[in-house]
């Protein structure tokens, strides 16, 4: 498998040249009205670098055959050599978990317009409102078996990617950086970036482990939302609010400062973010360390 890292406008720029990757995805636009200032700067390091190359646009919800129109006239310089590929997730998103038609509409519009069908990027809980993309659009699906694994050797893993045969993608680590591994070959991704090519992943993924994980707990909370059980430190890499419950309504305690160290017993993905929890001598308290495909800080 190839190694692919994925970058944003607060990534450090020394990510898309990451030493041992293979592909470069870049992060170029967001709805109707965000341009990545740093797209073009890490798309051409990572190109001078001999990586392969990615682009991908973050669903804003609006009209999506306007938002396809938009990616593709931001990034036409792109077309036939980087791979385009469509985040759905929650985070500034108003139509997640509401229009299972809005994907389809925005790879259609693109495809229109380039002869190129996009990946798909989205955590396991929404693929049923992407699957009318599976029988053109690869999937690039975030699964992490923990927030703290910082290394690319995989983790055991055991998911479903129905209705999709298998993944193109799979984001595998969302701590200090997004590590994905790409399940085709040089070859493969660069036919998936040319106009008019079709190409269809055939092998089935190996996912190993190099040494037994202990047992994670798993549990419900009362509000509905799955938490595993993981103890790690994360340092914030930017001003998060620190609260008393997992919800972006729950009371503020706190804003810590970029550079905080919070020790956490337990994390969740949930409402487009993951949070962690932090034990407190009166109980817990909870951050967000991720937004959708952006991290907030690094894991030690």
């Amino acid at each position: 498998m190839l190694k692919m890292v994925d970058v944003y406008s607060g990534s450090p720029r020394s990510f898309a040249t990451q030493s041992g990757t293979d592909i470069t995805m870049v992060k170029a636009t967001q709805g109707t009205y965000y341009v990545n200032p740093y797209c073009d700067t890490d798309y051409q390091a990572a190109k001078k670098a001999g990586k392969m190359l990615g682009v991908y646009h973050y669903a804003g919800g609006g009209d999506p055959a306007v938002e396809a129109d938009y990616f593709y006239k931001t990034t036409k310089n792109y077309v036939g050599e980087a791979v385009p590929a469509l985040d759905w997730e929650d985070y500034q998103n108003p139509k997640y978990g509401k229009d299972s038609n809005w994907c389809r509409k925005f790879v259609d519009k693109y495809h229109e317009l380039t002869g190129v069908w996009p990946l798909i990027y989205t955590g396991q809980a929404a693929l049923p409102e992407v699957a009318n993309c599976a029988k053109d659009c690869g999937l690039w699906l975030a699964w992490y078996a923990t927030m703290n694994w910082n290394s690319w050797t995989l983790p055991a893993a055991n998911f479903s990617v129905a209705p999709w045969p298998t993944y193109t993608v799979w984001q595998f680590t969302g701590g200090d950086m997004d590590r994905n591994v790409v399940n085709t070959t040089k070859e493969g991704w660069l036919k998936l970036a040319k106009p008019n090519v079709n190409v269809k992943v055939t092998s089935k993924p190996v996912v190993t482990e190099a040494k037994p994980r202990p047992e994670v707990k798993k549990w419900v909370d009362d509000l509905g939302d799955t938490w595993y059980s993981e103890k790690g430190t994360f340092v914030t890499g930017e001003a998060i609010n620190l609260r008393y419950g997992a919800k972006t309504s729950s009371k503020i305690i706190a804003q810590l400062s970029a550079g905080t160290e919070v020790k956490y017993d337990a994390y969740s993905r949930h409402g487009g973010y993951v949070w962690i929890r932090q034990p407190r001598s009166n109980g817990y308290a909870y951050l967000v360390c991720r937004a959708g495909n952006e991290a907030w800080g690094t894991f030690k």
